[in-house]
């Protein structure tokens, strides 16, 4: 149920909220079906959320971020009043706009203008106010050349831009936003984004939903982490991102792990029967010795290594060590970081060319260096071999890290390629810097 807010300094009150929903075995849908057979209406209660309780002040970005499934945009809808909680209060002060359902009350066979307006009164605008504000719609949406035709003329791109120019041109104390950053092409997407951070510079309250983590380091105070339907933690945007990012890796390392060993398992079994011809169990076993090479050549090998190449030269030991001298996958910022690479050539004729990068774990590309680049020169006409990069300073901010390496000849062929072969982490940084690394710098006050 809704009521008035306690404090008047908050603009959303949400307390001991519960939300469930009925999902059915084998619901009739005819009022005949459910007569005769009573037994197809069996259901049961799928609790999404199981108490939580938070307040949004006035003014104030918030995020709420969770694995799928969680609850985040069933407590957003419950905002908006699309659903209604099953027990607990919930209390807005203010005008609410929402971004969930771009383009609501869209008519395919209404032009563009036409349809602003029956998405306009859907907000509670009257036509006087669209009427003032059109030309900002238009202008906004960047559809000047179409907006006098049929909205089913239009790209998904431009059903999504117009529909987002309507609702963010609506006066509102309290903006509900799920998942709809990504509209339209990068541009459009930017001018959407910035659009959001003026709406806050302006003192508008802002309850965003996202995984993109990176956008909700930018626009969010503050960060609720839902998790099977209870707030995990609450707190300041970067720490609480952070920590969920670091257990979304824990997690899926874990998922590896387990499904690694059923693999193995299942692998074993079939060798071990005699249910296989000899060859199949030759091709087996061959798949194994070349997923298990990646943990032969590397003793902090990740859990989802995978390799490839034309075999021309193979590595056949890649360690990491620290400022010591001994071998580690833990650093801080700044710290210095030595790899060593050897590696044994069947075809010494080839000219080896060393690479390696580094990917964050939600896929960013962060470095990359090649050994040819730095030294002008390759390697040949030796049979093996040790190859030193040495990274003085490591200039990454704290969080996962995939570190994978190549050996290419002068024409880019790939010989021997490991992705994901190491997984590093950088536990601790300088706690000035935001983004993905540090950079030199001063501040002076004139």
């Amino acid at each position: 149920m809704n009521v008035n807010v306690n404090n008047p300094e908050n603009a959303i009150e949400v307390r001991d909220v519960h939300k469930y929903f009925k999902v059915y075995e084998d619901k009739g849908t005819m009022l005949r079906e459910r007569i005769v057979n009573i037994t197809r209406n069996k259901y049961e209660k799928k609790e999404v959320l199981k108490g939580i309780s938070f307040d949004v002040k006035k003014g104030e970005a918030v995020a709420l971020i969770g694995r799928n499934g969680c609850g985040k945009s069933t407590t957003l809808k419950m905002l908006t009043r699309i659903l209604r909680p099953n027990g607990g209060t919930i209390a807005e002060q203010g005008r609410v706009s929402s971004l969930i359902e771009l383009g609501a009350g869209f008519h395919p066979d209404l032009t563009g203008r036409e349809n602003i307006y029956i998405n306009a009164s859907i907000f509670g605008i009257k036509r006087k106010e669209v009427d003032r504000r059109l030309d900002d719609i238009i202008a906004f949406s960047e559809l000047e050349a179409y907006i006098d035709s049929p909205v089913r003329t239009y790209s998904s791109g431009m059903y999504m831009r117009l529909a987002f120019a309507v609702a963010i041109n609506v006066d509102a104390d309290i903006l509900l936003v799920d998942e709809i950053l990504a509209v339209g092409d990068q541009a459009f997407q930017t001018k959407c984004f910035n659009k959001l951070k003026s709406l806050k510079a302006n003192g508008m309250t802002i309850v965003l939903v996202s995984h993109s983590l990176g956008q909700v380091k930018q626009i969010c105070d503050r960060v609720i982490w839902i998790e099977d339907g209870h707030i995990r933690d609450d707190g300041e945007a970067r720490k609480i991102c952070d920590d969920y990012l670091d257990d979304m890796e824990k997690k899926r390392l874990e998922r590896i792990e387990v499904e690694a060993k059923r693999r193995a398992d299942k692998e074993k079994a079939a060798l071990e029967s005699g249910d296989i011809s000899e060859e199949e169990k030759k091709a087996l076993r061959e798949k194994q010795l070349k997923r298990l090479s990646c943990e032969e050549i590397c003793a902090q090998c990740g859990p989802d290594a995978r390799r490839s190449g034309s075999g021309e030269a193979i590595f056949t030991d890649v360690v990491m060590l620290n400022a010591d001298g001994k071998p580690s996958t833990h650093f801080s910022t700044g710290d210095k970081v030595v790899i060593k690479i050897k590696f044994k050539a069947f075809d010494t004729s080839k000219n080896l060319n060393f690479t390696m990068g580094i990917t964050r774990s939600d896929w960013v590309y962060c470095y990359g260096s090649e050994m040819r680049e730095c030294t002008g020169s390759t390697i040949s006409g030796k049979e093996s071999g040790e190859v030193v990069m040495t990274i003085d300073s490591l200039a990454l901010l704290k969080g996962a890290y995939f570190l994978d390496f190549w050996i290419q000849d002068e024409f880019e062929t790939e010989i021997d390629c490991i992705h994901n072969l190491i997984v590093m982490y950088v536990d601790e940084d300088t706690g000035k810097d935001h983004g993905m690394m540090p950079m030199e710098h001063e501040w002076e006050v004139r």
